[in-house]
């Protein structure tokens, strides 16, 4: 039987991976919390989490269904084409414009007076190190830290907040967990976008010399990001040992790509989230409950 914690809404944040089009299972994991009125105090998230966690902090339920599923066909917002016309592997101006101000419009005025805090994680270009953004007033900038905490390296621009050139939050710290027990929460949900015994390879990915010159510090993070990620990984499974993390990831096996456009795999994906977040949950209030 896997290890469990005691749930507390208010003393346990949620802490949400990214992943690309993988967070789609996250997406299925936010939508059962939401069907079932868990809304954390704290929430941290990191590219797609930032982005699913939008719309969970948002109380938009099937928000990121329809901006991830429902809508990638007509739209076709990822891929080659938006590489070579935007500049960018997604299309962006679509994602972070189109979409909350029109398409799907976000809540605003339900997020921002919510007292729930959100945290996205980004990586700040000059240091090389995670930043952890918030916002609750101005959405110009809370769209402009999600656009940056998604900003994946070599294939998306960087992108300034308050002046600082920004990226993808999963370079610097793609599980945020110590950052979670550092704001004062001593249990932690975490959701992953792989499968259990997932480890990224540790061979240093070679970097041509004119890619971010300008950003050493960049460069020697994402050159290292795969121990630390690993390093993270290990500490995971310590903390879920001792009863202080309950880890929900996939269980079937992923065939989902970081920019997957399969409709019927991303929908399956989906579901999985859905259902194992309610394995999760269910399993988690029989063991706590007194006999």
């Amino acid at each position: 039987m896997e290890p469990c914690i005691d749930i507390d809404l208010s003393k346990t944040a949620l802490v949400l991976e990214g992943g690309g089009m993988r967070g789609v299972f996250t997406a299925g994991v936010l939508d059962y919390l939401m069907d079932n009125r868990l809304h954390f105090e704290y929430t941290i998230g990191v590219s797609a989490g930032a982005c699913n966690g939008l719309s969970y902090l948002s109380n938009q339920r099937g928000r990121a269904h329809r901006c991830n599923i429902e809508l990638l066909q007509k739209y076709n917002y990822i891929g080659i084409k938006s590489l070579l016309t935007k500049k960018c592997i997604m299309d962006f101006d679509l994602l972070f414009n189109d979409f909350p101000e029109r398409i799907i419009p976000f809540h605003y005025d339900y997020y921002f007076n919510s007292s729930q805090r959100f945290e996205m994680v980004t990586c700040n270009c000059l240091t090389g190190e995670a930043e952890y953004l918030e916002e609750k007033k101005d959405k110009v900038r809370l769209l402009k830290i999600a656009r940056a905490s998604s900003s994946l390296p070599f294939v998306c621009p960087m992108v300034e907040v308050d002046g600082i050139p920004m990226l993808d939050g999963g370079i610097s710290d793609a599980i945020p967990i110590r950052r979670a027990f550092n704001q004062g929460y001593s249990k932690a949900v975490v959701v992953l976008t792989r499968n259990k015994g997932y480890r990224k390879e540790e061979n240093k990915k070679h970097i041509p010399r004119f890619i971010y010159k300008k950003y050493p510090l960049l460069r020697e993070k994402i050159q290292n990001r795969a121990k630390e990620y690993n390093q993270t990984l290990a500490y995971l499974s310590e903390m879920e040992a001792e009863g202080k993390v309950l880890v929900i990831r996939p269980k079937k096996q992923i065939s989902v790509d970081r920019i997957e456009k399969d409709i019927h795999k991303l929908c399956a994906l989906y579901e999985e989230g859905y259902a194992c977040a309610a394995e999760a949950f269910s399993l988690e209030k029989a063991l706590t409950t007194p006999l």
